[in-house]
């Protein structure tokens, strides 16, 4: 996949199967639209690609940071997965923010973009004041050459409502990440490099853990507990991680994920690791002593051991 970003001094040449917007977790819904692209490629050889703001507009607008579900390297990543071949994560300025949309369509989608194909869904959106659609896209078709593709968009059955990167983090904030996961179409997941914590785990409680540092951007979960999937070095291990700021251990801890890995028993500090959460187990507690938090992880690998053993597939 080729990776453009931070630039608007591109020019793509050859045509390609634009989508734009955010994907912000690649969830079921985009996944629909990849899909579509990916089919229209075999039938046309035309090249993949995807639109995307280095920084979403919404947080642009705001001066503050918008958390994501998937940072700008974990939505590479998953691109990459996808056999994306373009991905376009173009700066988003005062000059963007007041572009007409017909002017986005013609300079940048079908112009920089090359755009013989387009993909998109209902609702989207782009240009100042976010104007355009997709029935201004429409009616831009013949004039700028490309063939539009509307795409429904996906729905949770159970709900009845569209899936999308709200809802997840709706679901998210309240901890209740299998549903989280059922959006996704996979299990959420905070990838980084393990780092040093305050050493406690091992030392102290027999239990050594992993710590990960998320980006402040990073979109966690409910603080609390979760039974999770880890894979260290291309094999998976059960887990339990605790999401938050470890409120029995004195000092200003950041947010982060604290995993304990079962069946895991060597130094991987430094390693860099993918975190897969799975289950909620319980909220983010403040223990009276250490010894109580140690009967607690034990209780709470019991809890996972249990999990795997009844999700044999997971």
């Amino acid at each position: 996949m080729k990776y453009i970003a931070d630039t608007t001094k591109f020019q793509l040449t050859e045509p390609t199967i634009v989508t734009l917007g955010k994907f912000d977790g690649r969830h079921r819904g985009h996944q629909k639209l990849l899909r579509t692209m990916k089919a229209l490629k075999e039938k046309t050889g035309w090249s993949t690609a995807i639109f995307t703001f280095s920084i979403a507009p919404a947080a642009w607008m705001k001066g503050e940071p918008e958390t994501v579900i998937t940072t700008s390297m974990e939505r590479r990543r998953n691109m990459e997965k996808m056999d994306i071949d373009y991905l376009v994560e173009y700066p988003f300025d005062d000059q963007v923010r007041h572009m007409e949309p017909e002017e986005f369509v013609k300079d940048i989608l079908a112009g920089r973009m090359k755009a013989a194909a387009i993909v998109v869904g209902p609702d989207c959106s782009f240009g100042y004041k976010g104007a355009g659609n997709a029935e201004l896209l429409r009616k831009l078709a013949g004039v700028c050459g490309y063939s539009l593709y509307v795409i429904k968009k996906e729905q949770d059955e159970d709900r009845h409502r569209d899936i999308s990167s709200t809802y997840i983090r709706e679901e998210l904030d309240k901890g209740n990440v299998a549903k989280a996961n059922e959006l996704l179409g996979e299990p959420y997941a905070i990838h980084g490099q393990v780092v040093h914590g305050n050493h406690i785990g091992g030392a102290v409680l027999g239990f050594p853990t992993a710590n990960l540092i998320p980006p402040p951007i990073k979109r966690l979960p409910r603080y609390g507990v979760y039974v999770s999937r880890v894979l260290v070095d291309g094999r998976y291990y059960g887990g339990v991680t605790n999401i938050g700021k470890k409120p029995t251990v004195e000092g200003d801890n950041p947010p982060g994920a604290e995993t304990f890995i079962i069946g895991l028993d060597r130094d991987i500090y430094g390693s860099t690791i993918e975190v897969q959460l799975l289950d909620f187990i319980r909220g983010e507690k403040k223990f009276d002593s250490l010894e109580e938090l140690k009967q607690q992880i034990s209780h709470d690998k019991e809890t996972a051991v249990r999990f795997f053993r009844e999700h044999p597939g997971e």
